[in-house]
């Protein structure tokens, strides 16, 4: 995940923290430049297809650069930060740019905490660096730069300055002490070139391709020639004005970019289509949910049950819950859904099974990591429990209170959601009385839970009010029949009503 320069300075790569995939975006940076770092601290947090992960830097120093600003997706591969490892601070001499070599009067970077490095120092890497991820080569367009044209070699120094001024107003120091680049030997053009890349920070380029703007047609407003924001918004609308003068004085304020995310998704004041980019756990929500629907072939059974015994069971467990084992632990009613489906794979073990369609076969599995379905603020997660069926009501418990805490964080792994056999669905916490939900996955059945509501019926011969609930499996039948299907089902019905069944059966 490493590479070393010729002056000391490391290089993180970002890594693939799950199984093949290709890219992540970058949520938050912890550190900036000027920082001092050591190994195993977290610098970053990353979210991928499957989850939101923290990445730790494995080798101790002082930040010289961070890539890429919040928001923006990369590639694995590609170096998200430069770690300066000398032991030192700024190195005492550095190659000049060719900005710097553009206009020699104007004087040279200050050692600043802020400052970003010389892009030469990209340049004068080796040629013959060696793979520093398992399952990749070496890219050199990740580290080394084409040459590039005098207009370009302004825009990239101007480039690290904003990078680096945007951290630092993150950091809450204002901007203070980043070095500003180096004036432009002459006027960058107001418009881009035919065949050269129109001038913009990543985050503007994000906002652009989200809103489907093309940004060789726009007019730049800011500094030396870039594209800003309001310039973008500003082609949305349509404005018939011209551009605003280019400022000279100061370049275009960082507080909006920090404060508007590049992935938000913007709309104008009269716009009547608001377009959200597809990315991260959404994507892959959408790909699997996709994928399952038309590849297994999904049935679903209802069943409406009167679980009054098990709410005042759960009722019981929160009161004594120092005498039951439960103390510091959350009992509510999807617990004890979660024994009783389990308890119902215990009876029918052929419903717990995968299809493998390479081979031809289905694999029984003789045990059950039970996914629970939780909504987050990056999308649905199905984290699952290893081995559940081996664990007592409270080792259960304290499984599913981490399970849940950790998933409504975002800190859910990627290896907490792999690997489940059946999952729960509890969509009675959003007042809905039932569903049809599809199964997650590489999983042979799922789960749905109702709405719990004090309902007229027939108990002992007699109408009266009782709490009831409306079940709902739905299960691949490749695997499961009709008949197994309904079997698991009614189990699970039968000891949410009679809970004293998880005794009994078990």
């Amino acid at each position: 995940m490493t590479t070393m320069t010729d002056t000391a300075l490391a290089e993180f790569k970002m890594p693939d923290v799950g199984e093949g995939l290709t890219e992540a975006e970058i949520l938050k940076w912890f550190v900036a430049p000027g920082d001092t770092v050591t190994d195993g601290q977290v610098v970053c947090e990353v979210e991928t297809a499957k989850a939101a992960v923290e990445l730790p830097i494995p080798f101790n120093g002082v930040v010289r650069e961070l890539r890429f600003p919040e928001g923006t997706t990369v590639d694995v591969g590609q170096v998200i930060i430069a770690v300066d490892v000398s032991g030192g601070g700024a190195p005492a001499e550095t190659a000049a740019t060719p900005a710097a070599e553009a206009a020699p009067e104007a004087a040279p970077a200050a050692p600043a905490a802020h400052a970003a490095p010389a892009a030469p120092e990209e340049e004068a890497a080796p040629a013959g660096r060696q793979p520093v991820l398992v399952g990749y080569g070496v890219a050199e367009s990740s580290t080394k730069r084409r040459a590039r044209k005098s207009a370009q070699d302004q825009a990239a120094a101007a480039g690290t300055y904003y990078a680096a001024a945007v951290q630092a107003e993150l950091n809450g120091s204002g901007g203070a002490g980043v070095a500003e680049p180096a004036a432009p030997a002459a006027p960058v053009d107001s418009t881009a070139p035919a065949g050269e890349r129109p001038l913009a920070k990543p985050p503007v380029r994000k906002l652009a391709k989200d809103l489907g703007v093309d940004l060789t047609a726009i007019v730049p407003s800011g500094a030396d020639g870039i594209i800003t924001r309001e310039d973008v918004h500003a082609a949305v609308a349509q404005a018939s004005a011209p551009a605003a003068p280019a400022r000279v004085a100061a370049p275009q304020p960082v507080a909006a970019e920090a404060a508007a995310p590049a992935a938000a998704p913007v709309a104008g004041a009269d716009a009547r289509e608001t377009r959200v980019p597809v990315k991260g756990v959404r994507k892959a929500i959408a790909q699997a949910m996709v994928g399952s629907a038309f590849t297994a072939p999904h049935v679903t059974e209802f069943v409406t049950v009167d679980v009054t015994r098990t709410m005042k069971l759960v009722e019981e467990l929160k009161r004594d819950a120092d005498q039951h084992g439960f103390t510091g632990l959350r009992v509510n009613p999807l617990l004890l859904v979660s024994k009783a489906l389990l308890v119902a794979i215990r009876r029918n073990p052929e419903v717990n099974a995968a299809w493998d369609e390479a081979n031809q076969e289905i694999v029984q599995k003789h045990y059950v990591n039970l996914g629970i379905a939780a909504a987050t603020p990056r999308g649905l997660v199905v984290p699952n429990i290893k081995d559940a069926h081996a664990k007592t009501l409270p080792e259960l418990a304290a499984s599913l209170g981490e399970l849940v805490s950790t998933a409504r964080e975002g800190k859910t792994s990627p290896a907490a959601m792999q690997g489940g056999t059946v999952t729960i669905t509890n969509v009675g916490v959003f007042g809905v009385d039932t569903g049809t939900p599809i199964l997650n996955p590489g999983e042979s059945a799922i789960l749905a839970v109702g709405a719990i509501k004090l309902q007229p019926w027939v108990h002992k011969g007699k109408v009266k009010p009782r709490q009831v609930t409306t079940l709902a499996l739905s299960f691949d039948h490749r695997l499961v029949d009709g008949e197994l299907g309904s079997k698991v089902l009614a189990d699970v019905a039968a000891i949410l009503e009679q809970p004293k069944r998880l005794i009994t059966w078990a």
